[in-house]
């Protein structure tokens, strides 16, 4: 084995599943102290993009196989939890700690009550990350990629290097980033693009409003990407596709809900779904479907099979000049 890496966990499946790769280097340790009628609940669970993205691909059919650091105090306390999770994991033990964080939702506001960051990785922590990677990806359907925690806790050009072995391997990369990670990314090619509103006006350095999010999103596709999807708030998701006509999604509206960890449902749904074959707009919708379920629940990431897909029936698929948007 070597130095600094975990044993491999690998759970029998006997369906045999399609596999999905999930480069989400930096799951958190989450602390949340929620009220029980006179007396406080205290939840702890492993949580972070990664990790949400690696549920849901597992609840939707198909085995994640998350690459990830975990170190220190909170990483011990880490590494049960996601060994819980179905799949494999191909943890890397690093010196410094794992990112953690304690939230209060005693309230009606949810309230952030401690955060702690990750310190960089030692070199070869950093290189047996990228190789334990590149190698669960050439055996895998998908290649995810998620955002370090902090944004800067990695060199930018890791992404490029895993993107590029993936593409060399014929594996599709999504990648589920934002700048400057997103952009060493595209420089080996993506095959989808996921990413909200917010982190598109970061890329293009403007505003993204109405048909302006169509404009931003083919920059996104001149420099490499196949389809870019952005979600918009309350607004319908953007889908611009490199082959075709821009179109929405719609997923079905639901008044009150809990917003963390949506994106992430939507892109292991996604993930999940590009794996076991189904055409991408099909995935697409699947994805949004995820996201609504997300929202319905206190669970980040979570969600149940049979909900999502009952929900993929009331999502609605409009072209994008159907809004009055076009650009």
């Amino acid at each position: 084995m070597p130095p600094g890496r975990d044993h491999t966990r690998v759970d029998m499946d006997p369906v045999q599943r399609p596999r999905v790769t999930i480069f989400g280097p930096d799951p958190l340790l989450s602390i949340v102290i929620e009220t029980c009628g006179e007396a406080d609940d205290v939840h702890i669970h492993a949580a972070g993009q990664g990790v949400w993205a690696a549920r849901m691909v597992a609840e939707l059919g198909a085995w994640p196989v998350l690459c990830c650091l975990a170190g220190g105090e909170t990483g011990a306390t880490l590494r049960p939890l996601l060994e819980a999770l179905p799949g494999e994991d191909r943890i890397v033990r690093t010196a410094g700690a794992s990112g953690s964080y304690v939230t209060d939702r005693r309230g009606p506001e949810r309230l952030l009550l401690a955060m702690a960051r990750r310190p960089p990785p030692h070199r070869h922590e950093l290189d047996d990350l990228v190789a334990a990677t590149c190698a669960a990806t050439l055996d895998s359907a998908v290649l995810v990629m998620c955002n370090p925690y902090p944004g800067d806790g990695l060199p930018e050009e890791v992404y490029e290097t895993v993107a590029g072995a993936a593409r060399a391997g014929g594996v599709p990369v999504i990648a589920d980033l934002s700048t400057p990670r997103l952009d060493h990314a595209l420089r080996a090619g993506v095959d989808l693009v996921k990413l909200n509103d917010w982190e598109l006006a970061e890329y293009v350095s403007g505003p993204v409003d109405g048909p302006l999010a169509l404009v931003a999103a083919r920059r996104l596709l001149e420099a490499g990407a196949g389809t870019v999807v952005v979600t918009r708030a309350e607004a319908p998701i953007l889908v611009a596709p490199s082959d075709g006509e821009p179109f929405e999604i719609v997923p079905p509206a639901f008044p009150h809900g809990f917003h963390e960890g949506c994106g992430d449902a939507m892109t292991g749904a996604i993930a999940a779904a590009c794996a076991r074959g189904m055409p991408l707009r099909e995935a697409l919708v699947l994805g949004a479907a995820a996201g609504s379920g997300n929202f319905l629940r206190h669970g980040l990431g979570s969600g149940r099979r049979d909900v999502v897909e009952e929900l993929a029936g009331h999502v609605v698929v409009r072209p994008f000049a159907a809004a009055g948007h076009a650009a």
